[in-house]
C-alpha cells in the first residue's frame, strides 16, 4: 500500500527541476491580501504549485495557514491579488460560477469529517455528485468503487455514528474524490485521528497521488506528515517564508 519515499524525493530533488517547465502548474497565487477589520492576516502570499505534488503549509496558530487555504480552494475570497486555479481566474467568476467550478475541480477532507449524520456513508460520498446532476447509478457505482479502494466495502451501510474515527474520515476522502477533482485541499486532515489512523490516512494520501496523479495542499502541525511531503511551504507573520 506504501510507496518508496525516497525515490519519490529523489524524483522531486533531481528530476522535477528539468521537467519543470513541462509540467503544469494547477495554482498560482500572486499577491495575495486577506484582512478581516483592522486584522491582516495574510501580507502578499505568492506561491506556486504543479499538478501531482503534494505540498504541506506549515506554521505556528495565527501564521494565515487555515486563510489561506480557504483562499486557494475558493471558499474565501482575498482582498487583494489574483489567483489561477486550473489556469481559471477565480476571482473573476460569480458565485453561482464559482460554486460550480469548485465542485467539479476542487474537493475538501478537513479535520473534523463533517459527514451528515443521518446519511450513510455511500450517501455521504454521493451528494457532491448529486449536486453536479450525474446520474444516480453512474455516482453510486463510483462511491461503491472508492469505498472499496478505500477498504470500506463493508461499512456502505452504515451512518456516520457506526463508524471509528478513522473510517469517518476515509469517507470523507472518498467524497473528495467522487467528482474526480485535480486537487485536495486538506485542513489539519489527521488532526482529530489516533497515531495509527493518522499514519494509515498520511499513507493514503501519497497512494493516492501516486494512483491518481491528485494533487494535494495540506495544512498541517504534524511534521511527520510534513516531512513526507514533496515540498514545505513555511508561514510566518502572514506570508510564506520558503516557495
Amino acid at each position: 500500500m506504501f510507496r518508496e519515499n525516497k525515490k519519490v524525493k529523489y524524483f522531486y530533488h533531481f528530476i522535477f527541476p528539468i521537467l519543470a517547465p513541462k509540467i503544469q502548474t494547477v495554482i498560482k497565487a500572486t499577491n495575495i491580501h486577506k484582512s478581516y477589520g483592522s486584522l491582516h492576516v495574510l501580507k502578499g502570499v505568492d506561491l506556486h504549485i504543479k499538478k501531482g505534488e503534494v505540498v504541506s503549509i506549515i506554521g505556528k496558530s495565527g501564521a494565515g495557514k487555515s486563510t489561506l487555504l480557504h483562499i486557494l480552494g475558493t471558499l474565501d475570497k482575498a482582498n487583494e491579488g489574483n489567483l489561477l486555479v486550473h489556469d481559471e481566474d477565480v476571482f473573476k467568476l460569480n458565485q453561482k460560477q464559482l460554486a460550480a467550478f469548485r465542485n467539479k475541480n476542487i474537493g475538501f477532507i478537513f479535520q473534523f469529517h463533517h459527514l451528515l449524520p443521518e446519511f450513510t456513508a455511500l450517501e455521504n460520498v454521493c451528494i457532491p455528485a448529486y449536486i453536479q446532476k450525474k446520474s444516480v447509478a453512474d455516482t453510486e457505482h463510483r462511491a461503491k468503487e472508492l469505498l472499496d479502494y478505500l477498504g470500506l466495502s463493508e461499512r456502505l451501510t452504515h451512518k456516520p455514528a457506526q463508524l471509528s474515527g478513522g473510517e469517518q474520515q476515509r469517507v470523507a476522502v472518498a467524497r473528495s474524490l467522487i467528482n474526480n477533482p485535480g486537487i485536495i485541499f486538506a485542513d489539519e486532515p489527521s488532526g482529530n485521528l489516533d497515531t495509527i489512523s493518522s499514519k494509515e490516512l498520511h499513507q493514503l494520501i501519497f497512494k493516492l497521488r501516486d494512483d491518481f496523479n491528485q494533487t494535494f495542499v495540506i495544512v498541517t502541525h504534524n511534521l511527520e506528515l510534513a516531512k513526507m511531503s514533496d515540498r514545505i511551504l513555511e508561514m510566518e507573520d502572514g506570508l510564506i517564508k520558503n516557495t
